[in-house]
């Protein structure tokens, strides 16, 4: 597949202080048009302002393309339904990373590779060990990732990146499972070569040394889904972190703990939790949906509808309406009658059709869904932001690697506008 020819195609001129500057503007293969003002502070002496930056495109990239009014999600130009029902979570790793779909032969060895590579060092108990018993699993796997750059402090050549690489995705479930086992006390499962990416997971997650884990390959597949639908999602806060610690050079462990680190946040992935959160309180207040509904569009009110809505999508997640039926498969699979599938469904039939909610474009995303699939699955709260890493590290490696390969990568140094005290003379102690 040849790349997308990428050249500024016109200009937009700003006007400032009397002076009239033009502005290359730069169109991407899917028609997005970005105004470059990489000179503006050097020809004019202002910056732009957009906190946030929402509006602020830091790179050309290859990897994802999201139209958020036609709610449309592609990974290296691949539709996400299609890769959701016909791929795996390892093929879409591979695309992510190499940018094409992998050949069978190519498919096989990336998949013996991960397997070989998902046990982590014997040492790393010891390490696990140092973190109180209740010690959340996020920051406990950020720093797991981190300690990685401390085995292997190889330099920085392209087999010695690819091997850190497969052993990030590898053993990124080996080090989520230990993290949750060492916050209920149980002893580390270790990884079995005979099993899939997230069969192997999953046992590691539940089975004990007294009883094993026989896992349903309609729970694997949910996972699997799960993970491909967080594979990437463009510049956002995590990813972006990634790129901004990896263009100081800093190695792929440290710029992916960083990540984690990031993602940790109750406004980026911790969104699936407070779903659940609201769907336990709406129970907890006897299950009346449409009173918790009037309550979140009372401005008064401090009730939020949360799993409704999102930064990008501006009309539906295209996410969601995959994890809906999957979520339905997984609570049939088990055989479990939810309260709070039933007030999900409630709330998504009353949202659809409210008029407050359809102006104000607020439908189910991903994180509506999801977080259901996971407690269903028995997968604990605390944990529903490593599900989310896990499924984010491919991303994250082939945004690192495209960071690092682009000629135009710069340590990332934004600016800022001073709104503090003007120069002023020191004053003596004796003299406050």
């Amino acid at each position: 597949m040849s790349s997308p020819t990428i050249s500024p195609t016109t200009t937009a001129t700003l006007e400032y202080n009397g002076k009239s500057l033009a502005l290359p503007v730069t169109t991407g293969s899917e028609g997005e048009a970005g105004i470059d003002i990489s000179q503006l502070r050097a020809k004019t002496g202002a910056i732009t302002m957009d906190p946030g930056f929402g509006n602020t495109g830091a790179c050309k990239s290859a990897i994802t393309f999201i139209d958020g009014e036609r709610g449309i999600l592609q990974y290296r130009g691949y539709p996400i339904d299609e890769l959701a029902e016909k791929s795996t979570f390892l093929e879409v790793a591979w695309l992510l990373i190499y940018g094409e779909l992998p050949t069978a032969a190519q498919l096989k060895e990336f998949h013996e590779l991960i397997t070989v590579h998902s046990m982590v060092h014997q040492d790393f108990n010891r390490f696990f060990e140092g973190f109180p018993k209740d010690a959340h699993p996020m920051p406990v796997c950020a720093s797991a990732v981190a300690a990685l750059a401390t085995f292997y402090q190889q330099p920085e050549t392209d087999n010695n990146l690819r091997e850190s690489m497969i052993r990030l995705i590898a053993k990124m479930p080996t080090i989520a499972s230990y993290s949750y086992k060492h916050s209920i006390g149980q002893p580390f499962m270790y990884p079995m070569n005979a099993l899939d990416y997230s069969s192997n997971f999953l046992r590691m997650m539940f089975a004990t040394p007294c009883e094993d884990y026989v896992v349903n390959p309609v729970l694997a597949k949910a996972i699997d889904m799960l993970l491909i639908l967080h594979a990437d999602h463009e510049q956002n806060c995590s990813t972006s972190t990634v790129r901004v610690v990896g263009s100081s050079r800093a190695n792929l462990f440290a710029s992916v703990s960083a990540g984690i680190s990031a993602l940790w946040g109750p406004l980026h992935g911790g969104a699936n939790q407070q779903v659940i959160e609201m769907l336990d309180h709406i129970e907890a207040e006897g299950g009346d949906v449409q009173k918790f509904v009037n309550k979140a569009k009372d401005k008064k009110d401090n009730s939020r509808l949360m799993g409704f809505g999102h930064r990008v999508y501006k009309n539906f997640d295209p996410r969601a309406v995959i994890l809906k039926k999957s979520c339905t498969d997984v609570l049939n699979t088990l055989g479990i009658k939810s309260r709070q599938l039933e007030i999900a469904m409630q709330l998504e039939e009353i949202a659809l059709k409210d008029d407050y909610f359809i102006s104000h474009k607020l439908y189910p995303n991903v994180d509506f869904y999801s977080g259901i699939i996971y407690k269903a699955l028995g997968i604990p709260v605390n944990m529903f932001t490593v599900m989310f890493t896990m499924g984010r590290m491919p991303g994250w490696i082939a945004q690192w690697i495209e960071m690092r390969k682009d000629p135009e990568t710069r340590i990332v140094r934004p600016r800022q506008i001073y709104t503090g005290a003007t120069k002023r003379a020191y004053v003596p102690m004796n003299k406050r």
